[in-house]
């Protein structure tokens, strides 16, 4: 294998720690059966999950972000005081504002750090990963906290039994730092969207478009609405051309990753992707069984289930590929330095 390390940059940047969290309560497929017309045998089939994890209420995404966030800073013995910025990848923000990184900051305590959000639904921790390497990489700053946290559950019908049956809750987060001696960290991202995509999966209610209403609510334009065939027929295609858009690119060839951690959002889809790339299932991450599609906390949590498997090791050239509403697509090549 030759690596060719595109783009050039004169300081590399690197996942330094992780640190993930999901709600203990449990909502399982057996739950779900009592719920809407479905069964454990027909959600496992199609999509792989077996229960996902849902907050109380109360619980917003703030909170989960920032137990994510604290968990990562004191894997690294860092301090929230040495921060300098914090991105939320997030689709279902505590509020309209503040930003959720503003809830976050004030959490942790971080008060040296600036931050905002970046909404681009699965896509958005790959997204936010990339923005947090870049402000590593152009020498603004040395630590920058990247977050993908969603609670779902708040934006789900759960009389809906096409969408019900897929999300859960939960957030992952990464510190990025500058690498040091012949680390190598993150390499290189291929990023597209398709917007003609957005009519396919979203939340119509509460924006500009459909302010909060009594005519919103009651057409219930506040949950998540999407067409499952599109966006399943645009996620299998996506997720395989967006990993080998930047496999090829940097001369690297499926076999050749120690890891490949995909966006959770239905095993066949990832299963399908990991087949095209030549890649062994052993080296596949799938945790979707546990968790659901958790929407930005999906990769990151997966990255926890591959370390806490010791399938991760450092070292290991890994890939993340992901296809979120929008549609977002997003795949990232990088090199595990913890």
């Amino acid at each position: 294998m030759s690596l060719e390390l595109k783009p050039h940059v004169s300081v590399r940047a690197k996942i330094s720690s992780l640190g993930t969290y999901v709600p203990p309560r449990l909502l399982t497929n057996a739950d779900l059966e009592k719920m809407v017309e479905t069964s454990d045998q027909w959600i496992v089939e199609r999509t792989g999950i077996r229960e996902r994890h849902i907050v109380d209420k109360g619980v917003a995404t703030s909170d989960l972000a920032a137990e994510a966030a604290k968990r990562c800073l004191e894997a690294r013995g860092v301090s929230p005081d040495e921060v300098d910025a914090i991105i939320v990848a997030t689709v279902t923000p505590d509020m309209m504002f503040p930003s959720t990184a503003c809830l976050v900051q004030n959490k942790l305590g971080a008060r040296g750090a600036w931050g905002f959000d970046l909404s681009a639904a699965c896509s958005g921790f790959p997204y936010a990963l990339q923005v947090g390497a870049k402000l590593v990489e152009s020498g603004a700053h040395k630590k920058v906290l990247v977050i993908g946290a969603d609670t779902m559950s708040s934006i789900i019908d759960y009389t809906d039994r096409t969408t019900c049956i897929l999300f859960g809750d939960g957030a992952g987060a990464v510190l990025i730092e500058p690498c040091e001696g012949d680390e190598v960290g993150l390499v290189d991202f291929w990023h597209e969207v398709d917007g003609a995509g957005g009519v396919s999966l979203n939340m119509p209610g509460g924006g500009s478009l459909h302010p909060s209403s009594h005519e919103t609510i009651d057409q219930k334009m506040h949950y998540v609405h999407q067409d499952g065939q599109a966006v399943y027929k645009f996620a299998v295609r996506k997720m395989a051309e967006a990993a080998e858009a930047v496999l090829t690119r940097n001369g690297v060839k499926g076999d050749e990753l120690g890891c490949f951690i995909p966006h959770q959002a239905n095993k066949r889809i990832i299963l399908s992707t990991a087949d095209r790339l030549g890649m062994p299932e052993d080296r596949v991450i799938i945790n979707i069984d546990r968790y659901g599609n958790t929407t930005a906390g999906t990769i990151p949590l997966a990255m926890g289930t591959a370390v806490e498997e010791k399938r991760l090791k450092k070292g290991d050239l890994v890939l993340l590929a992901s296809v979120g509403a929008g549609f977002t697509v997003a795949s990232t090549l990088l090199r595990w330095e913890i």
